[in-house]
This record gives structure tokens, sequence and C-alpha cells, in this order.
């Protein structure tokens, strides 16, 4: 049994702590936390006089003509949300791409099947639940054309990893899956709805940046730790400063491209070097570990612990005035379609016997689990913006995120119920 990083527990006090702030605030004086949130740091367009240089050459001045009619609203919740967010994602998507990629990860090789399979099913259910419930209370013509199915796509990584430290205890096989899953979940529900965004305009040709930028850092950095390299190759390969740069112009590759910001490093993570064994997701054995990917991890705790609590100060308002029905729709998608999806998808691995020890659990297990999915805040949140249409309809959503966070109460309580009547 390894010991989990403490970074996660902080991670979950600054979300709460955030989020019970911008509650207070919202409701107590709704205006003035809207006007902070939406407040204009600089305006929607580039000024006349920088576009209107005649000494710009033709290149130049067609990048700032496109600057200009795609230009970039800076709010409080833009730098946040496609910003600092970015920190935070990079910080989870390493111990996920660790699990697949290293000899003893959780999900080398074909033990990745059933925890995909899981989350799949679980996806399944949930979106199919939204959809149906949206057409059966004629939601059609309020949501978008693909009536916004992606909505209840995402899991809470730090939230589902707190209750599920509270019910399994460490080292449980099913607290690995909580977090494996979440993480996978998170990542794709991200891809999904930058990918399906009604009103965004994907422009694929900017995704040369991210993907050039990893080439040149994986060939002249990362590519030096390789068995075999010369002494000032290693030296070289150990830097830090490259591979900071190289995630800045992937995440303007990323932005540049209508794809959520909160992506913009995943293209980096394959190009940085790094060990070559796993001590397990978010170990704290991992502090020990002197390679430029978990350097860089130990440097990014403490920001990303800010960028979650500023997460939860613009994006984790609950605003009580905001309830309608696409608040039950959102509560059903996610208490009801993915627990529901999960626990068939579950019965069809037992079915198909997957030799997957973190899929060995028992019957109690996975009931105890599966409410846990249902805590999904941080990436749905995140990705309202790209999947609802702002207002009206996207503080309904949230506010059913927001009650989808009892879920985790409700399965401590199952949890101590079942312990008590094991039978």
């Amino acid at each position: 049994m390894y010991r989990v990083s403490p970074a996660l527990n902080r991670f979950a006090i600054a979300l709460l702590c955030g989020a019970g702030l911008a509650t207070l605030w919202v409701n107590l004086s709704p205006g003035s936390y809207y006007d902070f949130v939406e407040w204009r740091i600089m305006g929607d367009s580039l000024p006349i006089w920088l576009r209107e240089i005649e000494l710009w050459p033709p290149i130049a001045a067609r990048l700032l003509d496109w600057m200009g009619a795609h230009a970039i609203l800076l709010t409080p919740a833009f730098l946040v949300g496609e910003g600092l967010m970015a920190l935070f994602i990079a910080l989870i998507a390493k111990e996920l791409w660790e699990a697949i990629t290293l000899e003893r990860g959780a999900l080398s090789g074909r033990h990745v099947i059933g925890p995909l399979a899981l989350m799949i099913c679980g996806i399944a259910g949930a979106s199919l639940v939204w959809v149906i419930l949206a057409l059966l209370f004629g939601l059609r013509e309020d949501l978008p054309a693909g009536l916004g199915w992606s909505a209840p796509i995402g899991s809470d990584v730090v939230l589902c990893y707190a209750f599920g430290r509270m019910i399994f205890g460490g080292g449980h096989p099913a607290l690995k899956l909580l977090l494996l899953i979440s993480i996978a979940e998170t990542l794709l529900a991200l891809v999904i709805a930058g990918l399906t965004a009604p009103d965004h305009d994907l422009r694929p040709l900017w995704l040369l940046l991210p993907a050039a930028a990893a080439l040149v850092v994986w060939w002249r950095f990362g590519h030096a730790l390789r068995e075999g390299a010369s002494l000032q190759d290693r030296k070289r390969g150990h830097l830090i400063w490259p591979y900071i740069l190289a995630g800045l112009a992937s995440w303007m590759g990323i932005l540049a491209a209508g794809l959520p910001g909160a992506l913009g490093l995943l293209p980096i993570l394959p190009a940085i070097a790094h060990a070559d064994r796993s001590f397990g997701l978010f170990a704290e054995a991992e502090g020990l570990l002197h390679d430029p990917l978990n350097r860089l991890a130990h440097l990014l705790i403490w920001p990303a612990t800010a960028a979650i609590f500023a997460f939860g100060l613009t994006y984790g308002a609950i605003d009580l005035a905001g309830f309608a029905t696409l608040t039950l729709v959102t509560l059903a998608a996610l208490w009801v379609g993915k627990p529901a999806g999960l626990l068939i998808g579950a019965r069809i691995i037992a079915r198909l016997n997957m030799n997957n020890p973190l899929l060995h659990l028992t019957r109690r297990d996975m009931i105890c689990a599966a409410p846990l999915f249902g805590i999904a805040f941080t990436a749905p949140a995140l990705g309202l913006p790209w999947t609802l249409p702002a207002g009206i309809m996207a503080d309904a959503a949230r506010l059913g995120l927001a009650i989808s966070l009892l879920a985790g109460p409700a399965a401590l309580l199952i949890a101590r119920r079942m312990m008590r009547n094991p039978g």
C-alpha cells in the first residue's frame, strides 16, 4: 500500500472554500458577484492603432486582422477556466499518462480495457437519461441542436477521492478505480465539449503549433535522457524552462484552435522526460523523484491549488434562484443514469471475466462506489460555456451540478448501512 499525496486533500478544501465563498456572495449580492465574474479586463477587439500600422508585413497584417475577428474577451471567468485550470488539468492528466504508459502503471497493457468500458457505460447512461428527459420535458427548443447531451459528462477527481477515502480507506482497489475513471472522464468531457460546441468555430490548423512545440521539445530535451546519452545531453534533458515555453506555445495553439484552454498543456506531457516506473496515482513517494515530469508536477502543486480555489470562486456559485427543470434533468442524469450505466457495465465485465486487479471488487464495493461518480462538479461546470447557452439554462444546470455534491454523503450513508447489514 502506498501513501497518497496530501495535495489531493488540499485541492478538495480549496475547491469547497472557493465554491462556498462564491455561494455566499451570489446569494447575498448577486449583482456584484456577476459584475466581478463577467468584468471585462480587456475589450473584445484589438486596439485600432495596432491594426492600422502601415509598416506591418502582409503576413503579420493578415494575422492581426484574424486576431481582431476572433479576439478573446478577457474576464476573471475566462482567465480561470481557460488559463489557470490548465495547470490543474495537466497535473491530473500526468497521473493518467503514467498509469497507461509506464510498465507498472495501473492501466498498462490490457488493464486499460475494463476501466475504459466502465467509463463508457457511465457516460452512456448519463447522456441517455439527459436526452430522454430533455425530450419528455419539452426542452428541445431551449437546448442546442444536440440537446446538450455532453453537459453531464465529467466527474470530480478531488471530491470523488475525498469521499472514496472516507468509505474505503487508503489503498483499496475501488479508490484507484475512482481516481482513474474520474480523471479520464474529466479529460474526455473537455475534449467532447470543445468538439461539439455549437457556437464555436474549430480552427484545426492551429493544432500544428502544439504538435510542433511537443516535437521540438522532445527531440531537443526529452529525448536527451534516452539510454546511452552523453553526460552533456543528460544535463540538457533535465532543464525545466524548455518545457515551460513549449507549454505556453501549446496552450496558445489549443486556444486559437477553438478548443478549451484547460486542455492546453496536454500535448506537451508525452514529450517530457519522465521516470520509468510509477509508484501509484498521486503517490507521495513521487516527491523523491527528480525527473523533469515529476519536478514540474511538484512545482505545479501550489499554483494548481490556487487555480482550483479560483475555479470554485468563479464557477462554483450556487445561485438558489437558478432552479429550473434542467436542474432536475441534470441531477437525474448524474444520480440515476451514470450509476446505472456503471453497474450495468460492471455486470457485463464480470461475465466477460476480464483479468484486471482493479475490477476485482465485491458487489458491495461497486454499490458504494457507483454513487460517487454522480459527483460531477468541476469538469461539467468547466465545460458548461461550451455545451449550453449562457443564461437561465446554464445557471439551472450549474445548480444541478452543485446539488450533485450530495451524492458524497449519500454514498457514506449507503456504505455504513451495508456494513451494519452485510447480508
